[in-house]
């Protein structure tokens, strides 16, 4: 038995919850992986898992093994990178989940500087608008926006930007431009059906509340770009959905005395465990694109 190896699957074991999902991750097979962890508990002479109607759920000695493990794990990861020097870089596999349109506009068209620096690492990109199980999906970063409300989870902040009411100057044109929040009522509004459709503004200390009551609701930010893009309605958006268009003039802000809530960038690490340094380095380089 590699007992390095027999412990980086007892962390995965735990991590996932099951010797099924382990392996998944893995890219194993099951048995291989209910094997080494039936070798690690003969060799360490101590039961470390129990199983539940929930899963696999760690002994009072799996849990002490599993703190030490995996902050042995992380030394380990330091140690390596430190060996090779700052100039090989990172290595292995990188799994990062994100939001499709976010990444295609601010990520993916800078990725090719981050794997240049890094050639010995592969990055697996999970590109998805909903929300995650990171650990079941082998997750080592996630890029989220808005309000974080996994209290299990460590993140950290890597930019902020405004919301703005964005419409094409055609669909404006054709429907009048809002003078007032509450004339939003009065438009083809265009709505991400996994956010809140109630939409808050303030100016100078006044608030005012919109619900938004539309025909089209779109479940991936990507069907909310085309929408606006083919004149359909008007919306409200991170800038960083339309930067290139605003930039352009192709979309337009409107109501732009009026403020909204601004929208935070986060890169999100599996709860329970510490961050890789991959991980860390992916967080840092997102930052970097996203600086003025």
């Amino acid at each position: 038995m590699d007992r390095f190896q027999a412990m980086q699957m007892y962390v995965q074991v735990v991590d996932a919850g099951s010797f099924s999902a382990a392996a998944r991750i893995m890219n194993i097979g099951q048995p291989a992986v209910s094997k080494t962890i039936a070798q690690l508990e003969k060799h360490l002479e101590v039961r470390l898992l129990l199983r539940t109607t929930h899963g696999l759920t760690p002994t009072e000695a799996g849990q002490r093994y599993y703190e030490r493990a995996r902050i042995t794990l992380q030394q380990a990861e330091e140690a390596e990178m430190a060996a090779r020097g700052a100039g090989k870089g990172l290595s292995g596999v990188l799994r990062v989940a994100a939001a499709p349109t976010f990444s295609r506009l601010h990520v993916i068209p800078h990725l090719a500087r981050f794997m240049d620096q890094h050639p010995q690492l592969k990055v697996d990109i999970v590109l998805d608008d909903r929300p995650i199980d990171l650990v079941a999906e082998g997750i080592d970063i996630c890029l989220r926006m808005g309000t974080l409300n996994d209290s299990s989870s460590v993140a950290r902040k890597l930019a902020t930007t405004r919301r703005s009411v964005l419409a094409t100057p055609a669909y404006l044109a054709r429907c009048g431009y809002p003078q007032h929040p509450q004339d939003l009522t009065q438009h083809q509004t265009l709505v991400f059906s996994q956010l809140n459709n109630q939409w808050r503004f303030t100016r100078a200390g006044e608030e005012e509340s919109v619900t938004a009551e539309s025909r089209l609701h779109l479940s991936a930010a990507e069907g909310i770009r085309a929408a606006v893009l083919a004149d359909m309605g008007i919306t409200i958006a991170s800038d960083w959905m339309f930067s290139q268009e605003i930039i352009n003039g192709t979309v337009l802000r409107v109501l732009t005395e009026w403020q909204l809530p601004d929208i935070d960038l986060w890169a999100v690490f599996p709860g329970g465990r510490m961050a890789t340094a991959k991980a860390r380095q992916f967080a840092s380089f997102v930052e970097s694109c996203l600086q003025p």
